[in-house]
């Protein structure tokens, strides 16, 4: 016996998870999973049963309940079960799942009662079920027995709560009919989760086991005690039909006669039972699915455009055809080009935000790092005034010098010069590399064709390097034409007469430049002890004068400025921990930097932030520490001597006229270099690209074999269309889903105050005369006379909000016809006092 009402729509959502199946997706409907709650022998496993429609639960006296049962349903072309703790295991037979339940339970809270929030999983496959989650939870007791603890009360909430209190639970709230519905724990905890009741159904149970002359008529019509969803009366098979094997059809044909036998529940027979139950619950399953599927629908059909051009392209793909290997080979070579071209030139379409392009990185090479490199080699101070004074005296001889000799100007310049070779060259070689890496990158949509990507990739590098060579010879001539020539008739030469102004001139030009910003950005400062809070990042603001830094970028929060006077910059090695790069700056003479600290460590994220920063305090004045060999310190120190004043007026001349012709000839080298590069092997490797490519490619071999299809390609192919298929099905379930469901409407809201508010429950009088059942206590009015006015019944408040009107009085009744009411009093009387 299946669920009637969900088989309706096992069709169509078997075919939709079938669809998403065949594109590797998940059906992710979440369907919502259905908890049954109340106390103990309420009947709650007979509604689950009855609502699987299969009987595999325990049963038997003083069997109960006491763990979770998290029942899978899942739909199938057979029908077996599964246990989580028994895997791989199928169980054709539900009397040996039942065993298996009773056996599990036992082995996790012993045979004495005892209970254990640890769930029981168990999968029933079926092709009578829909994939959702029902869940057997253990009945509300009051009073410990056997082996439970003494909080087992508190114990059996907290494991209750674990589930009800998801949004995709539905909660069956089963109250027996022969106990007092306003003492119901079941709908206490379903209103403390769901107090708009959105998620809540009353569950009535026992109806032929209530008192004879009383009945649940008021509570079934949700008159006495309002639910928004209402409430379900059904009637379970007894222990005795249980231990008779009494099957599930023939007790819902006990159950619909029951109702339709009974005077009392006759004229609502159609909306009581284990069918209707069944009903409402398809309604909100359904309500479900239709609720999802617009979210389902916009994702697959933004899938579906983004496939649509690639599979229409892959529609009748012949991939041995020799025209369109021929074509998609110099489609691929042109796309190449346009590729490297964009990525040396920049594009304003398809802009990379993640990382530098190869463009902006060569810019980078060629205006921040060679100026770098430039800089590091420039020796010390005291070298340079001393390798002077060496010149000078060895020009003079054994001769005392009247003058300053121009020879000793020319040693000195040429010996710089020679020194700008290495950082030329090695400009060329990180240009070189950054090409390569491009090229590899612009390859990668050749990645389809591995001969071609491979072969495309050899060509374009052999051709770069042997580039390279001709760049290095024509970068290190350029040198030798500085050194060829040494023009002191240069505009720019200050010449020997101004040399003495220099030092003052500089002076002047640097304290104007004081308040030109050169840099702004992130830097965290890493030597800030942990008992001050440890590494922490600012915003540094670099000028031509100082290093400052503030809270953030607002700049409104100075936290320190440091002078740019006696201070240099030295690398510091990462730490095995650390995943910054870090640089420090520190005084020469010694004297702290920041605060207590001899130097400031700052960090950055990259290398290449390190580099870039270092360049900008290079604009700035703060030149990179030297390193000094061993060789070169020990000259220093056996060959110190102090010079005569007029020695000293020479060295400081030459020293001043070094200085303004390297600054004409770097100069030089920092404009000639990016121009030099450019001409000989970028702009050469996009034209070489442009012209020589293909016929390189077409001589290297065999064409058809360059166009050989990867593997994954050929697979990717196959993926395409059938994904591109999937999704239209799909789609045409998810349009016939939509058109062949009928969304129910949710109830408006009712008075739910007397499930207890702000102020408590509101619970009923005592009376010490009337028993405290669904109906039996009540005893109407005679007819015609009107309620007392804002009087609670004895089994609860009457529903006396505007949305929910109160339900009229009626007299007693004979068994045998339904009585009549008369209808509810104007809303202009006024009830007597």
């Amino acid at each position: 016996m299946g669920n009637r009402g969900m088989e309706e729509l096992i069709p169509l959502v078997n075919r939709l998870q079938d669809a998403f199946s065949s594109i590797g997706q998940a059906c992710n409907l979440d369907l919502p999973q259905i908890a049954v709650v109340g106390g103990q022998s309420a009947g709650k496993s007979s509604v689950l049963e009855n609502f699987v429609g299969r009987d595999f639960l325990p049963r038997g006296s003083g069997i109960v309940t006491r763990r979770p049962l998290v029942l899978q349903l899942i739909s199938a072309t057979a029908e077996w079960g599964e246990f989580l703790h028994c895997k791989g295991k199928k169980f054709t037979d539900f009397d040996e799942i039942r065993s298996e339940i009773e056996a599990e339970t036992d082995r996790a809270t012993g045979a004495n009662k005892g209970i254990s929030p640890v769930p029981i999983n168990l999968r029933v496959y079926s092709p009578h079920v829909l994939n959702l989650t029902l869940i057997d939870l253990p009945g509300i007791t009051k009073v410990p027995v056997g082996d439970q603890p003494v909080d087992i009360e508190q114990q059996i909430r907290d494991m209750i709560m674990q589930f009800i209190t998801r949004e995709s639970c539905l909660i069956l709230a089963v109250t027996p009919a022969n106990t007092d519905l306003a003492n119901s724990d079941a709908l206490k905890l379903a209103k403390d989760v769901d107090p708009q009741g959105m998620r809540t159904i009353g569950v009535i149970t026992k109806l032929d086991l209530m008192d004879e002359g009383t009945d649940a008529r008021d509570v079934l019509e949700n008159k006495l005690l309002p639910l928004r969803r209402g409430y379900i009366g059904v009637v379970n098979r007894s222990q005795k039909d249980i231990d008779g094997k009494k099957d599930i059809k023939a007790a819902l044909e006990a159950e619909r006669k029951f109702f339709l036998s009974h005077p009392s529940y006759r004229h609502m027979a159609e909306k009581m039972g284990t069918p209707r139950l069944q009903r409402v619950l398809n309604e909100q399953l359904t309500n479900h699915i239709r609720d999802t599927l617009p979210g389902f629908r916009s994702k697959l059909q933004s899938q579906l455009l983004a496939l649509d051009k690639e599979a229409e392209e892959y529609r009748g793909y012949r991939p041995d055809d020799p025209s369109r290997k021929t074509k998609q080979l110099l489609q691929m070579v042109q796309q190449f080009s346009v590729d490297f071209e964009k990525r040396i030139e920049g594009s304003g379409d398809q802009v990379d935000t993640v990382e530098l392009s190869g463009g902006a990185k060569i810019n980078r090479i060629f205006h921040e790092r060679f100026p770098f490199e430039l800089v590091k080699m420039e020796c010390d101070e005291k070298e340079m005034r001393r390798e002077i004074s060496y010149a000078i005296k060895n020009i003079h001889g054994i001769r005392t010098g009247l003058f300053t000799p121009d020879m000793a100007f020319e040693a000195i310049v040429k010996k710089q010069i020679i020194k700008l070779k290495g950082p030329c060259v090695k400009c060329v070689d990180m240009v070189i590399q950054e090409l390569i890496n491009t090229v590899r990158q612009c390859s990668t949509k050749l990645e389809c064709f591995p001969m071609l990507r491979e072969e495309t990739e050899r060509i374009v590098t052999s051709h770069i390097r042997d580039r390279e060579s001709r760049a290095k010879d024509q970068v290190l001539l350029l040198i030798d034409v500085q050194l060829s020539y040494i023009n002191t008739n240069h505009e720019d030469f200050i010449g020997f007469a101004n040399a003495q102004q220099r030092s003052s001139q500089t002076n002047k030009s640097q304290s104007s430049a004081g308040n030109q910003v050169i840099r702004k950005g992130w830097l965290t400062i890493n030597n800030i002890s942990i008992m001050k809070g440890g590494a922490k990042e600012y915003w540094f603001v670099l000028t031509a004068e100082s290093l400052s830094w503030f809270k953030d970028d607002e700049e409104k929060e100075k936290k320190y400025m440091l002078p740019l006077d006696n201070l240099k910059v030295r690398d510091v090695e990462k730490s095995f921990m650390s995943s910054k790069h870090i640089f420090c700056i520190f005084n020469t003479e010694s004297r702290n930097v920041y605060k207590d600290n001899r130097t400031l460590e700052l960090a950055c994220d990259s290398q290449e932030d390190v580099e870039s920063w270092k360049s900008s305090l290079l604009r700035a004045g703060v030149y990179p520490e030297k390193v000094i060999t061993v060789e070169s310190e020990t000259t220093s120190t056996s060959d110190n001597f102090s010079m005569d004043p007029q020695l000293e007026r020479k060295v400081e001349t030459i020293r001043n006229l070094v200085d303004s012709y390297m600054a004409i000839v770097n100069k030089c080298i920092r404009d000639l270099m990016p121009k030099t590069i450019m001409h000989l092997m970028i702009n050469n490797v996009k034209e070489f690209i442009n012209a020589e490519l293909l016929a390189q490619l077409y001589s290297a071999g065999d064409q058809n074999a360059l166009m050989d299809e990867s593997q994954e390609q050929a697979q990717r192919r196959d993926e395409v269309l059938r994904t591109h298929q999937a999704l239209k099905e799909a789609l045409s379930i998810i349009g016939d889903i939509s058109t062949s469901t009928i969304t129910v409407p949710v109830p408006p809201p009712v008075d739910t105050s007397w499930m207890g508010g702000q102020g408590g429950r509101r619970s009923p009088p005592a009376s010490p005369t009337a028993p405290r059942r669904m109906s039996s206590g009540q005893r109407p009015a005679p007819r015609g006379a009107p309620p007392p006015p804002n009087r609670p019944g004895p089994l609860g408040p009457f529903n006396n909000s505007a949305d929910s009107p109160q339900a009229p009085s009626r007299p007693n009744r004979a068994p045998p016809s339904i009585p009549s009411r008369r209808p509810p009093p104007s809303p202009t009387r006024q009830a007597p006092p």
